[in-house]
């Protein structure tokens, strides 16, 4: 058992301490999969991966729910998890009223000002990724963990229990899936 592994199950245990020591050991491995999140996003980004990190890091080391933490896969997972509900929640924010949302878009050419990207993108694949994991939970788990946690197919498969053969199958699915749903949702079918 890893040294992170141990201190997850201390803090499950209840020791408040452990928990301090727990960040220096994760922070390199979530700054670098919040900074080859953010990446993907759209420009305009005003988040830095190191301010997502602190909140990822605050809403799952600082869970009230009594998350039992198996293994060092299941906490990047859920640390994955919580990356993608806050970089979804930013997104939806940013289409409200308040945050310009309700603007026309204006062609480059006749506008003299710039106009911000709304990260449209992001709220679409959310809002598939969820019917998605209505129908297949496996396959989209599997995409949660490869697209919001930077997780390679291997590590994805062994975190899920399935061969990596299996694994290459399901994300080619799902991925066939994901577009069709979202395209279908551009072309207004």
């Amino acid at each position: 058992m890893n040294e992170i592994t141990q201190i997850l199950r201390t803090i499950d245990q209840g020791d408040a301490h452990a928990a301090a020591a727990l960040l220096p050991l994760v922070y390199e491995e979530l700054r670098a999969l919040a900074a080859q999140r953010l990446a993907r996003e759209s420009p305009g980004q005003t988040l830095q991966a190191t301010a997502l990190v602190h909140e990822v890091y605050l809403r799952i080391a600082g869970a009230e729910d009594g998350a039992a933490w198996e293994s060092r896969g299941h906490f990047f997972a859920a640390a994955a998890e919580a990356m993608r509900r806050i970089l979804i929640d930013r997104a939806r924010a940013k289409r409200g009223p308040k945050r310009g949302g309700d603007r026309k878009r204006l062609a480059l050419e006749s506008a003299n000002l710039t106009v911000e990207s709304v990260p449209d993108e992001v709220v679409e694949l959310d809002a598939a990724l969820t019917k998605f994991a209505n129908e297949d939970p496996v396959k989209a788990e599997l995409v949660k963990l490869r697209f919001f946690g930077g997780m390679g197919m291997e590590e994805a498969a062994r975190f899920l229990g399935i061969s990596p053969t299996t694994a290459d199958r399901y994300w080619a699915y799902a991925r066939a899936w994901l577009y069709h749903e979202m395209t279908r949702g551009w072309s207004g079918q």
